[in-house]
């Protein structure tokens, strides 16, 4: 046998070889992307549909009603649904207590009423062995939609002149998202005019255009943009809120902390060209506590962290909101 064809045959094998390897290596990126996936924020379960509002509204309102109506929704494993809305103790450490407590420091309940909206909280991880027992992302983002609607639609069939505040943190920044996106786009369960601001912390559904952004400059989008389409059991990455957030957008503001996955996730992770790329920012996240330590995460020259932010916007928001003429 000559030399020769010795030499093509190991070139042949090499060849293979290569592609072999190429063929493992972007299988590994993708398994990289779906394994992310699981633990960022994703899609809805049950669709709410509220009844819009009627567009009529007397000239006084009760005198138990509040000016404003502040409503909290906390992040994943920072509720329960039996929790106390005026007290909250399922999660002592929940970031949104960082807000809502200041908040009700500083107000009176007529003036401004402070309710966390109590839900199950949870994400379960599809493909924990044994199973962790926890509800999945998509039904707990429904429960928590479901008990945010209820308090906001209650407060408004009671007290129409009330004004409204909603603030959330990631799973609930996504639920307080979603809510202020169907008020916006006029089938929610408060009319639009009412809503004095909503503010996101670590949106998983963040569109960097969508509403004014706070702090540091961020490169990516929320990881349900990320991934769009993406589906495993219990999750279904929702993509962009359709219309944004509507007559809202001027209203909202949102904060992401750079190299938070759940809110600074590569755009467009699913399109070829980009799985390189995307794969390399998996590294950032890897260990990585920044979406932990939004109470220590500074989004201004003057030093003001994210929680302090969102209270003083709050604050201002209430001293100037109107105080209706009560019967």
């Amino acid at each position: 046998m000559s030399w020769t064809g010795r030499s093509g045959r190991k070139k042949k094998r090499g060849g293979v070889l290569r592609k072999l390897v190429i063929a493992m290596a972007i299988f590994l990126v993708l398994l990289l992307i779906a394994i992310f996936a699981w633990y960022i924020l994703a899609g809805p379960g049950s669709k709410i549909t509220p009844t819009p509002p009627g567009p009529e509204r007397p000239s006084a309102q009760p005198a138990s009603c509040p000016d404003v109506q502040v409503v909290s929704v906390p992040g994943t494993w920072e509720s329960s649904a039996t929790d106390d809305p005026y007290n909250p103790t399922a999660n002592p450490a929940s970031l949104m207590l960082n807000i809502t407590r200041p908040l009700q420091a500083q107000f009176d309940p007529s003036r401004a009423d402070i309710y966390t909206v109590p839900y199950v909280a949870q994400f379960s991880n599809p493909v924990a062995f044994p199973p962790d027992g926890q509800e999945s992302y998509n039904n707990s983002r429904s429960a928590g939609t479901a008990a945010t609607t209820d308090i906001l639609s209650r407060r408004y069939a009671e007290c129409p002149l009330t004004s409204y505040v909603l603030v959330g943190f990631s799973q609930g920044a996504v639920i307080a998202g979603d809510v202020a996106a169907s008020i916006g786009a006029g089938n929610g369960p408060v009319p639009a005019d009412l809503v004095l601001g909503v503010g996101l912390i670590a949106d998983g559904r963040r569109d960097p255009e969508a509403a004014k952004n706070i702090g540091p400059p961020v490169a990516g989008v929320g990881a349900e943009l990320s991934l769009d389409g993406l589906m495993v059991p219990g999750i279904t990455m929702t993509g962009a809120r359709e219309g944004g957030f509507g007559e809202l957008r001027d209203e909202t503001v949102q904060i992401c902390a750079p190299s938070d996955g759940i809110c600074d996730a590569p755009p467009n992770a699913f399109k070829p060209g980009n799985w390189l790329s995307s794969a390399a920012r998996l590294l950032e996240y890897h260990n990585n506590p920044v979406h932990a330590l939004y109470n220590s995460f500074v989004v201004d020259e003057a030093g003001t962290t994210a929680t302090q932010w969102i209270t003083n916007w709050a604050s201002d928001k209430i001293r100037a909101a109107p105080t209706p003429p009560h019967d």
